[in-house]
This record gives structure tokens, C-alpha cells and sequence, in this order.
């Protein structure tokens, strides 16, 4: 039985996998950590420690006190966010991940940590990106993320460090807002639409990215980190994905249960930008090939569960 720490637990991902990795592994055997104190099912189901990537001691304190063999490493900060403090974004984003890898080599841990589309820029094949291609991103976000990749193979390659990692396209949910990603239009317009049956996207017209339903993406990590040690020839740079659409599409498929609903634009041409530098869809056949990577959920199958949750959630009827 696995025993996990997860670093950055209270972000999108992380505050959904951790309630998720607590019902397969148990409670007990999923540490939950971050830099301020959790509230509601995190804190009251399973451990909690104040941790700061930053600081390797405090990663270590954690992973000794728990005596965890593994660790999720999720702790980061995003591509639009990152623009906008790009120190900020390099300092979380790679000197974390370094402490983190020296923490589990020290430990003898494995580390599962994800990386992102980011990856890709203006010079990377659009469709279907294979997985071995050009990365030359152009944004801080996507420079830590080649580069946690890369440091990532050289830790497995030099120290035998079990590392593991996806390409997560943009990951969209029903219970968690997004925190500074490019893609999260395509969460703020599924709430828009119930509450007020219009948005204002941010992104153009035909501006094509992958995306991902939270409860793929959560699948994925768990799959991975279980998968067969032997079979991974790719490790920290598996592509996944599960649909591909433009800001149109996803509102034609909302309209199709609120009518109503109608879209207009005013692009920020500084996401724009990053979003334009991003693969509109992506081979993910190493993934399937491997690990039997599978999603569940296309745009259709997302639209339906997405409107039924939140409109539990914010008590709105849509039907």
C-alpha cells in the first residue's frame, strides 16, 4: 500500500485527488500538504502539514514523519499567472521540483509529477503533436515544465529515482475553480452559463487547445504511478488527452441544453498569444501504448456532468 505526499494539495488537482487517492490507498495514507491550512474534507479526513516547496527540510520533516514512499508533486504556479511573475513562476516551479527530486533521493521515493502542453510553442507540429518533437516554449511556465521534464529523466537516469509524469492538457471541474491557466475559460463558461447565460471569452474563435475532465486527470496520475515499472520507456513526458475543441464548440454544446445561452469576445491578446503557441491536439498513442491510458469523458459526456453538478452546486435549474 502506497503512502503519498502531496505537495500543493490545495489547488484544482490537488484538493481532488487527494479526497480521491484517500479512497483507494486510505485516509491515513495520503498526506496532504500545502502553504496555508485547509478547510472542510481535506482537513477532516486525513493528515495535513504546512509545507513550502521551497524549503527541502520541510518536505523531508514531512516525508519522515509519515514515512511516505512516494510523492505527488503538484505544487506550482500557471502559465498566465507565471507571465506575470515570471521570477516567481521559475523560483516554485524549478527549485521546488529540484528539492522535491533530492527529498526522494534521499528517501528512496518515487515521484509523480505532472508536466503540461505548455511544453510546445510556436515551432511544435499543430496536429496530432507527437510526443518527440520540438519545445520551444514561450512562456516561463512552459520553460520550467521542458526543463522539469528534463531533470526529471536525468534523476531516474542518474540516481535511479522512480519519476513518472503527463503532458496534462487544460483540466477542467466541476468542484474547483482553475488558478491562472490558460485554459480556464473553459471552466468560467459552464458557471456563466447557468448563473447569467452568457460570457465573454477571452480566447478567439477557433483557437483550438486539449482538454481534459477532472475525473480523467485524476485517473491518469493514479494509473501511472501504479502502471508496470518495466513498460515505461517515456516516464516524464507522457502526452494525454481526451478532447480538442474551440471556444465555439464548447458553447454550441451548452447551448444544447440551455438554448439561451449566448457568447461574445474580448480576447486578451497576452493569453491569446500563449494560447497560439499551443498544439491544437495531441498524439497521446505512447500513453494508451504503455499504460493503457484510457479517458472516459469527451465534450458531450463533460457538458452533461459538468451543468448537473454545478447547477446542484450553485442551486440553479438549467433543465
Amino acid at each position: 500500500m502506497k503512502k503519498v505526499l502531496v505537495t500543493g494539495a490545495l489547488g484544482q488537482i490537488g484538493s481532488e485527488l487527494v479526497m480521491h487517492m484517500r479512497n483507494i490507498y486510505g485516509n491515513d495514507n495520503i498526506i496532504a500538504s500545502g502553504r496555508k491550512k485547509p478547510e472542510g474534507a481535506i482537513a477532516e479526513t486525513g493528515p495535513f502539514e504546512m509545507v513550502d516547496v521551497r524549503n527541502p527540510q520541510e518536505i523531508a520533516d514531512a516525508i519522515k514523519k509519515h514515512k511516505a514512499d512516494s510523492i505527488v508533486h503538484l505544487a506550482a504556479i500557471l502559465s498566465a499567472t507565471g507571465e506575470k511573475n515570471p521570477a516567481a513562476a521559475w523560483d516554485v516551479n524549478m527549485n521546488g521540483l529540484y528539492n522535491v527530486l533530492e527529498v526522494a533521493r534521499e528517501n528512496n521515493c518515487a515521484v509523480c509529477t505532472p508536466s503540461s502542453i505548455a511544453v510546445f510553442g510556436p515551432s511544435t507540429p499543430k496536429d496530432n503533436t507527437p510526443q518527440e518533437t520540438i519545445m520551444r516554449p514561450t512562456t516561463m511556465y512552459g520553460v520550467t515544465k521542458v526543463a522539469g521534464e528534463l531533470l526529471c529523466d536525468y534523476y531516474h537516469s542518474k540516481y535511479n529515482v522512480d519519476t513518472r509524469g503527463v503532458r496534462f492538457p487544460g483540466i477542467i471541474s466541476n468542484a474547483t475553480l482553475p488558478g491562472g491557466g490558460t485554459t480556464d475559460y473553459a471552466v468560467h463558461i459552464y458557471y456563466e452559463a447557468l448563473k447569467k447565460k452568457k460570457y465573454t471569452c477571452f480566447l478567439d474563435k477557433g483557437t483550438y487547445m486539449d482538454m481534459m475532465y477532472m475525473p480523467d486527470a485524476l485517473n491518469a496520475i493514479v494509473d501511472l504511478m501504479e502502471a508496470d515499472a518495466s513498460k515505461l520507456i517515456d516516464r516524464n513526458a507522457f502526452n494525454v488527452t481526451a478532447m480538442s475543441f474551440d471556444p465555439e464548440e464548447i458553447a454550441a454544446e451548452i447551448k444544447k441544453h440551455i438554448p439561451e445561452f449566448q457568447m461574445d469576445y474580448d480576447i486578451d491578446q497576452d493569453i491569446q498569444q500563449i494560447a497560439n503557441s499551443w498544439p491544437n491536439s495531441l498524439d497521446d498513442s505512447a500513453a494508451r501504448e504503455q499504460w493503457g491510458w484510457s479517458p472516459k469523458y469527451d465534450l458531450s459526456a463533460m457538458t452533461q456532468d459538468m451543468l448537473d453538478e454545478l447547477s446542484k452546486k450553485l442551486n440553479l435549474q438549467y433543465k
